[in-house]
C-alpha cells in the first residue's frame, strides 16, 4: 500500500506534532549546549554533543507528557504514548540539530544565527516521517 503524500491536513496536523517535538528537543540540547559554553568543563565536544542530545530527548519526553496528560490522558498513557510515538522522530530531529551546529560552528557552540538553522533541521527532518505514520497508522502524539 502506498502512501498518499497529498494530505494537506495530515501535513498541518505533523508539523503541528513536530513543532512540540522540536520545542522539547530544543529546550535541553540548547540548554546544554549553552550550559558547557559557559562554564569550565573538561568534557570534549563529542561528549557535550551526546550529552546535550540526551538531555533533548528527555526534555522532548516530558514536554509531550504533561501536554498529554492535559489533554487527559492518564500519567502512565501520556509517558508511553510520548515515549513510544515519538521517540525515532526525537532522535532524527536531535541528530539534525547537532550534525547542524558541528558543521556550522565545529560543535556544541550556539551562536545567534546557528539556532534558526539548527532548529530548521531538526523540524524538517522528522516532519515526513511523523507525516508518514500519521497517513499510515493514523497515529500521531496530540
Amino acid at each position: 500500500m502506498s502512501i498518499a503524500w497529498n494530505n494537506k491536513t495530515n501535513w498541518l496536523k505533523s508539523a503541528h506534532n513536530t513543532k512540540w517535538c522540536l520545542i522539547g528537543c530544543a529546550i535541553g540540547d540548547f540548554g546544554t549546549i549553552g550550559y558547557f559554553q559557559i562554564t569550565d568543563h573538561s568534557l570534549t565536544t563529542l561528549n557535550v554533543m551526546l550529552l546535550a542530545m540526551l538531555n533533548g530527548l528527555i526534555t522532548s519526553i516530558m514536554l509531550e507528557t504533561i501536554i498529554l496528560y492535559k489533554s487527559d490522558f492518564s500519567f502512565r498513557d501520556a509517558l508511553k504514548t510520548a515515549f513510544g510515538m515519538s521517540f525515532i522522530s526525537m532522535l532524527a530531529m536531535e541528530a539534525a540539530m547537532n550534525i547542524t551546529d558541528y558543521l556550522l560552528t565545529g560543535g556544541a557552540i550556539l551562536n545567534w544565527w546557528v539556532i534558526p538553522i539548527a532548529l530548521l533541521a531538526g523540524f524538517v527532518t522528522p516532519w515526513p516521517y511523523n507525516y508518514w505514520r500519521l497517513q499510515k497508522y493514523k497515529k500521531c502524539c496530540h
